[in-house]
C-alpha cells in the first residue's frame, strides 16, 4: 500500500474497509484503537504538517479515489439532441401520472437539488411515502437505481415510479395511448426514434435526459486534478478524516464516491431495503451507498430523510448509528463510537461541502 503524508491515517485499516465493502462483511480486523482525548486529538493534528503535494499524490496513488470522469453513455441510448429534448418535456409533464397532476419533477425538482427537500415522499393519494425522493444528480454512475438497487438501470428506473401505485399511478399502456393521441409527442418520438412512442422509448428518453444532471467539478475534483489550492487547510484536513479516521472512504469510494453495495447502517426502521429486492434475510435494512456529488443540494438525508443537516449525518456515523439487529459489521466493530472531536467534525463538514458543486437547474419546457 503506498504511504500517504505524515500524519495521514490512511492504513492497513482502510484497506480491509475497502475489502470489506465487496460484500464480505464477517472479516478478520487490527483491534481497535483507544480514542484520543480531544486535547490530546487536537494537539497532534496541530502537530501535523499539511503538504498538500505529497497528499495529492498518495490520493492519485490510491485507486479508491479518482476523478470521476463522464457518465457512462449506454450504446444502445446515444445522447441524442432529439432524445434529450423529449425526455426534458417528458420529465417535466404531469399526464406521465394517471390523474394528470404527478410528474417526475414533483419529487425530483431540479431548485431543490432534484429531490422534494421533504423527509418522505408524498404519496399518490396524499399520504407519506415510506423513502426519502433520491437526487437525481448523479444517477447515470450508479450501477443499480433506487435507494435497494432494484432497477438495473436509468432506464429501467424511469418505468418504476409511472406504474408504482403509490407515486404516478399510470400502467404503462394507458399513458402510451395517452401521448399518441398529442400530435406534438407523435412527431417528437418519431425524430428521436424510428419506432415512435413506445415504453422502451419512453424510457430512454426519460434515462438520456437524466444523465445531463452531472455534478463533477468541484473544489475537491480540481484538487484531484492538481489545483493545490483548490482545497483550504481546513477541507484538506477534512479530506484526511474522509479517508481515515472517519471511515467515510470505506463506503464512499470510486468514481462517484459511492461503492454501488449495500448496507445497513443501523437506522431504526421496519423498510426492509435490499431484503424486498432479493428475498435475503441477511439484506434486511440494507441501502444502497449513496454517492456523495451534490450533497449540499439534497437535505433532508437517510433514506427515510430522519436527518435534517449534514452536521446531523457526521453526529449519527460518529456515534456508530442506531440499534438495527442486523447492522453492518463494520458499523458495530468501528464506529461505535468513532469519537470525532468537534473540530474534526467541523472539518470533515468543510470537506463535505466542497462536493455540493453546482447542479445544471433545467427548467419546464412547453409541453405538446
Amino acid at each position: 500500500m503506498n504511504k500517504l503524508v505524515k500524519g495521514t491515517i490512511l492504513t492497513t485499516l482502510l484497506c480491509l474497509g475497502l475489502s470489506a465493502c465487496g460484500g464480505q462483511e464477517e472479516v478478520k480486523a487490527p483491534t481497535k484503537q483507544p480514542i484520543k482525548q480531544p486535547a490530546e486529538a487536537q494537539a497532534q493534528a496541530q502537530a501535523i504538517e499539511i503538504n498538500t503535494e505529497e497528499l495529492l499524490t498518495s490520493l492519485r496513488n490510491h485507486t479508491t479515489l479518482v476523478p470521476i470522469g463522464d457518465v457512462p453513455i449506454p450504446e444502445d441510448n446515444p445522447m441524442k439532441p432529439e432524445v434529450l429534448e423529449l425526455g426534458q418535456i417528458l420529465f417535466f409533464d404531469p399526464r406521465l401520472s394517471g390523474n394528470n397532476e404527478v410528474s417526475c419533477q414533483t419529487c425530483h425538482d431540479p431548485e431543490m437539488g432534484y429531490g422534494d427537500n421533504k423527509p418522505t415522499f408524498d404519496t399518490y393519494t396524499g399520504g407519506s411515502g415510506v423513502r426519502n425522493s433520491p437526487t437525481v444528480i448523479n444517477s447515470g454512475y450508479y450501477a443499480t437505481n433506487f435507494w435497494d438497487g432494484r432497477a438495473a438501470s436509468l432506464e429501467e428506473q424511469a418505468l418504476g415510479p409511472i406504474q408504482n401505485p403509490n407515486e404516478m399511478n399510470q400502467p404503462l399502456d394507458d399513458l402510451i395511448q395517452e401521448l399518441s393521441a398529442v400530435k406534438g409527442y407523435q412527431e417528437r418520438f418519431q425524430a428521436a426514434f424510428n419506432d415512435g412512442i413506445t415504453e422502451q422509448n419512453i424510457a430512454k428518453a426519460l434515462a438520456a435526459f437524466q444523465r445531463q444532471i452531472v455534478v463533477k467539478d468541484t473544489p475537491y475534483d480540481r484538487f484531484l486534478d492538481g489545483d493545490m489550492k483548490a482545497l483550504t487547510k481546513q477541507e484538506i484536513s477534512g479530506l484526511r478524516l474522509f479517508t481515515g479516521k472517519a471511515f467515510c472512504v470505506t463506503c464512499h469510494n470510486g468514481p462517484n464516491l459511492s461503492d454501488n453495495n449495500f448496507y445497513n447502517i443501523g437506522l431504526n426502521s421496519e423498510d426492509k431495503g435490499r431484503q424486498e429486492v432479493t428475498g435475503q434475510a441477511g439484506d434486511l435494512g440494507r441501502i444502497r451507498t449513496s454517492g456523495l456529488y451534490g450533497i449540499t443540494h439534497t437535505a433532508p438525508y437517510m433514506r427515510d430523510g430522519s436527518l435534517a443537516t449534514l452536521e446531523e449525518v457526521i453526529d449519527y456515523y460518529d456515534r456508530g448509528g442506531d440499534d438495527h439487529p442486523n447492522k453492518s459489521f463494520f458499523m458495530k466493530k468501528f464506529m461505535s463510537p468513532i469519537g470525532l472531536t468537534d473540530q474534526e467534525k467541523q472539518d470533515l463538514l468543510a470537506f463535505l461541502k466542497t462536493l455540493g458543486g453546482k447542479p445544471p437547474v433545467f427548467k419546464k419546457p412547453e409541453l405538446p
